[in-house]
């Protein structure tokens, strides 16, 4: 396949010259660090809905901060940069791989590095764990990787990354603090919940790079649905959840917790109607300001959960 531009030929160079291999700086930009939040908030949002004390077990939450964020969710960057390189090259000429500062194929033998790290750190944190971290990595390599590439088809791509970066790390926090046992009921369909509202959060990062998707046959909401429609979609993906999470509470005689949850969904539907009035120009908006509220109600809703009789 010709690649864009030029820009994906591999790199030929001597082995041992300083073109075979990357700098570390561009290692660390292609791992993506200011991705590597939302997961690692979705994993401390378990160890605390645990009812676990952390003091008891913060070495062991500690491993799999790291596992939820520096590892898996930097492979996931990792494989989804290499098998974008033809898109970055036109919406992003500058990342990593299309302007040749990762080399060859590195990009992809980091993302298979990073893999097994991944699994090894996993092993040792218990069945459920190892479980949760593997089916993250064929999530993540699915979503990317041919002959899946659920990132062509929008409401595919973004659920396996939703219920990647959110579902399957509270799961895994949670499994982690309880010695590697399965998590409670009530924790489990908080996982599901805000799983499906991260949906929503994944169409958000996908109007920065229409033309890009569109040239290269990438399915996203925003390209399928038209960028109006997709904003309207995301609005309501990310909101129901959230209503049934505060629907929950009450019905668990947590009215306090409940009231929180309303205070953040209010705030989130005032800044839904700046955004949906120019879709493309706020979403990198709306994202840096409205997202944050939806992540503090993740929060909300552990702490909620944590002193549930019978439950946790």
């Amino acid at each position: 396949m010709t690649d864009a531009g030029g820009l994906l030929r591999d790199v030929k160079a001597p082995i041992g010259s300083p073109a075979s291999y990357p700098a570390p700086s561009a290692v660390l930009e292609l791992l993506k660090p200011v991705t590597w939040f939302p997961p690692m908030w979705a994993f401390a949002c378990g160890v605390v809905s645990s009812g676990v004390p952390v003091a008891a077990q913060w070495p062991v939450a500690l491993t799999g901060v790291l596992l939820a964020g520096p590892l898996v969710c930097a492979m996931s960057q990792a494989i989804n940069d290499w098998h974008d390189r033809e898109v970055d090259a036109i919406n992003e000429p500058h990342r990593p791989i299309p302007s040749g500062r990762i080399p060859g194929r590195w990009g992809l033998y980091i993302a298979g590095i990073w893999s097994l790290l991944s699994l090894a750190v996993a092993s040792l944190l218990g069945a459920w764990v190892l479980i949760a971290t593997a089916v993250g990595l064929v999530l993540a390599w699915a979503y990317s990787a041919p002959p899946f590439r659920l990132k062509r088809n929008g409401w595919l791509g973004n659920a396996a990354c939703g219920f990647s970066y959110e579902g399957l790390a509270w799961v895994t926090g949670v499994a982690v603090m309880l010695g590697g046992a399965l998590p409670p009921g009530p924790v489990l369909v908080l996982a599901l919940l805000y799983s499906a509202g991260a949906h929503g959060i994944m169409t958000l990062n996908d109007f920065k790079s229409i033309r890009g998707d569109r040239a290269t046959g990438i399915g996203s909401l925003p390209v399928r649905l038209g960028p109006q429609t997709a904003a309207q979609v995301a609005c309501l993906v990310m909101a129901v959840p959230q209503v049934a999470v505060l629907w929950l509470l009450l019905q668990w005689e947590r009215p306090i917790h409940a009231a929180i949850i309303a205070a953040l969904i209010a705030g989130q539907a005032l800044m839904m109607v700046r955004f949906l009035r120019d879709p493309v120009g706020r979403a990198l908006w709306y994202s840096g300001f409205g997202v944050p509220l939806f992540v503090l109600g993740m929060m909300v809703a552990a702490v909620a959960v944590r002193s549930l009789p019978g439950g946790l």
